[in-house]
């Protein structure tokens, strides 16, 4: 008889495979430019203020304020005009009292000048002078030295995900070169007498690999870079030898299929023969998914995925990417964007288990619904029809219909 698993909740489950793992985040410096979504290793400070110098947010004219306080349009401020702040140079004028500087957005702002007049409230008398018809206060329409980012500041801490606003922030300062984490590189080897390549023509009994690329693509989304290593049969030795190859090359390795509690259950011995201490968890309370190993094997987290492509992107998503993002450096990694929606049919459960149901969004008057797609998990249209999964969580029985749930989008 096989031995039974020893079932951990998958809030109990990762933290036991993370307290196992010593992470060293290696490094690489590269162009700011091809950082989108990198994560920093180190800390990047502000080398000078942004602006550097005082610009306008206005077409108009840079003025002394206290010059225009009272002015009304029946009663205006007059002032004489000394030039004007050319773009891209610093203004030769100097602004003195009664006097003003005709200015253009995102111009220097000349000295002697503490504000902005929009041009829309003046009116030009000759050409050498202007009526001010509204008051202005000291630093209206003004972006300051240091208003943005002030030299010395610090922008970001190791472990940021580098976002597309983020990487026009550091060219504004002239950061053209970050360092961030190297992208961690996970093996992913397919077992299976039964699995083919997707490229072969299935004979009776057989089918093509699915696993190596929705995992890989789950490790690529979470910046790890995945190593295909191909698919190996139900025997032990080729397995091992498949896995040794694959973990000595990468920084984690995912086996799927061969986690089920079975006669041919090799998965688990593999683990326990690639190095120290070996499997962590064997059975996780989460359906579909339930027979999923955790493991480090001298440092390197190794997992082992049920064969069921719904099964195995579930874990995958619970397990695979939170490390992915740990080996970079991420202790809180992004969560997925999530909707909240009335569900469309009732949802069976058992206690003490977490159910991920896939579903499809629809809009009924003016109102989100989402209705369940229900199919085994080996059925992988199940996922390609949702748009997303719903958790029903472990102290249910079930969901009804007509409730209000959260849905974890894809």
């Amino acid at each position: 008889m096989p031995e039974m698993m020893q079932v951990l909740t998958p809030a109990d489950a990762l933290p036991v495979l993370l307290d196992h793992l010593s992470v060293r985040v290696r490094t690489e410096a590269i162009s700011t430019a091809d950082a989108l979504d990198r994560v920093l290793a180190e800390s990047q400070v502000a080398p000078s203020s942004l602006p550097a110098f005082p610009r306008s947010t206005m077409d108009g004219y840079a003025v002394y304020a206290a010059d225009t306080f009272g002015a009304t349009e029946s009663l205006p401020a007059y002032l004489s005009l000394v030039g004007e702040s050319p773009m891209g140079r610093a203004p030769q004028v100097t602004v003195g009292p009664a006097q003003a500087a005709v200015v253009y957005t995102g111009g220097m702002i000349p000295p002697g000048a503490d504000a902005v007049v929009m041009i829309e409230r003046t009116q030009k008398l000759d050409a050498g002078n202007i009526e001010v018809l509204r008051p202005v206060a000291p630093g209206e329409n003004i972006i300051n030295v240091g208003e943005d980012v002030k030299a010395g500041e610090t922008l970001f801490a190791p472990g940021h995900i580098l976002r597309p606003q983020d990487l026009g922030g550091l060219m504004a300062l002239g950061l053209t070169r970050v360092t961030v984490a190297s992208r961690p590189r996970v093996a992913i080897v397919s077992t299976g007498d039964e699995v083919v390549s997707p490229e072969a023509e299935p004979a009776p009994g057989q089918v093509r690999d699915v696993n190596t690329c929705t995992v890989a693509g789950l490790v690529a989304r979470s910046g790890g870079l995945p190593l295909p290593q191909g698919i190996v049969g139900d025997d032990f030795d080729e397995l091992l030898s498949a896995a040794r190859t694959g973990l000595n090359a990468a920084d984690a390795l995912v086996i799927s299929a061969g986690s089920s509690v079975s006669a041919r259950d090799l998965t688990a011995d593999v683990v326990n023969r690639l190095g120290q201490p070996g499997v962590l968890v064997h059975g996780v309370s989460v359906k579909p998914g339930k027979p999923t190993i955790l493991g480090v094997c001298d440092g390197k987290p190794v997992f082992g995925l049920p064969g069921n492509p719904v099964s195995a992107m579930v874990v995958a998503e619970l397990f695979v990417v939170p490390v992915v993002w740990r080996l970079q450096g991420v202790v809180s990694p992004p969560e997925r964007r999530r909707v909240t929606a009335r569900l469309a049919h009732n949802i069976a459960s058992v206690p003490g288990r977490e159910d991920y149901v896939s579903v499809k969004l629809a809009e009924r008057e003016g109102q989100l619904w989402a209705a369940p797609v229900f199919g085994k998990s080996n059925l992988i249209y199940t996922l390609v029809k949702a748009d997303g999964l719903l958790r029903v969580p472990l102290d249910l029985n079930g969901l009804h219909e007509g409730e209000l749930v959260e849905v974890q989008l894809f």
